[in-house]
């Protein structure tokens, strides 16, 4: 559906322009990152296809239609994170448009949710990764060890580390890297750094596989049913799942994923600063980054006891 609207240049020349032009136009406005002008258009995409979809019309929304949309949102199961960087996207074009002349804004009343305090996967302290890993090397399974090694040391999530080929590990500036297609990308278009720690069990690995093409599986699936397959994410969960479980953490906040998390504020643990943390995970929205720096900053501050050098005193 295209709209029309109205809107008043600054030497008050009125144009007719239909609201994908207009959304043009607030992207060339927005100084901001190619990765960030990417997530607006996206996010602002997906809103004018809600307005569409519940016959409404841009031009005559008011300020409950977006309480609305968010409620939509939540309703749609998406994270605290995920509705952020959609209402921000929607309180910075309606604040851009209010500017232009084009309508109010209507978006000052919408609220963001408010940041969890916990992750639904639960990242591990440095000691619990180390008995992770030795934990999946006391296995033999060169595959698992390599697999464990990668999805700890570089972020990875487990739909990247499944469509991994071993034609995908290449060089770049002089160093190793995994070529990586990320969340919802068709393109190998980014990639991970593997260090040496990361790149050995996985040379180890193919070695003893053997007879490998560039565009086999970087892994192959061990069961009966389709050995030498391609794995599966279930597949790769269950193997972090066990290796977990066998250093106690039997809780449903350890995960694969939270290996991801590992990753992360292992970078900040490190003295890495957010931005590293961000290119390291390819975060589009910073936001979405934001969290580890909050878990690391409490973290730090249980370490330190500072009320207890008061205790020492009186």
């Amino acid at each position: 559906m295209t709209t029309s609207i109205a809107i008043s240049g600054p030497q008050s020349m009125t144009t007719t322009l239909d609201r994908e032009s207009l959304l043009d136009l607030f992207i060339a406005s927005q100084d901001r990152k190619p990765t960030t002008l990417s997530l607006y258009r996206r996010t602002m995409g997906l809103f004018f296809d809600w307005v569409d979809r519940t016959g409404r019309n841009i031009s005559t929304l008011t300020r409950p239609d977006l309480i609305e949309y968010k409620h939509s949102l939540e309703m749609e199961g998406k994270s605290g994170l995920t509705i952020t960087s959609y209402l921000t996207s929607l309180r910075l074009f309606y604040q851009w448009v209010e500017a232009e002349g084009v309508y109010p804004n209507i978006a000052k009343v919408l609220n963001l949710p408010k940041r969890t305090k916990e992750f639904r996967h639960q990242p591990l302290r440095p000691q619990q990764a180390k008995e992770l890993l030795s934990e999946v090397e006391e296995s033999g399974n060169l595959r698992d060890i390599a697999i464990m090694n990668l999805l700890a040391r570089t972020g990875l999530r487990t739909i990247e580390v499944v469509r991994a080929d071993v034609g995908d590990i290449t060089f770049k500036g002089g160093q190793r890297v995994l070529m990586v297609r990320g969340k919802g990308r068709d393109e190998k278009d980014n990639f991970v750094i593997l260090t040496d720690k990361t790149y050995k069990p996985i040379a180890e690995y193919l070695s003893e596989r053997g007879c490998v093409r560039m565009t086999d599986p970087l892994f192959t699936s061990e069961s009966n049913r389709d050995r030498g397959g391609r794995m599966t994410t279930r597949s790769i969960s269950r193997i972090a799942k066990n290796n977990l479980r066998g250093i106690g953490l039997d809780d449903k906040v350890f995960t694969a994923h939270s290996l991801r998390h590992t990753t992360a504020v292992s970078i900040l643990r490190g003295g890495g600063t957010l931005e590293d943390c961000q290119l390291t995970l390819r975060h589009s929205n910073p936001a979405t980054t934001q969290i580890y720096t909050a878990f690391v900053d409490e973290e730090r501050r249980l370490n330190r006891q500072a009320e207890a050098l008061v205790d020492e005193l009186f």
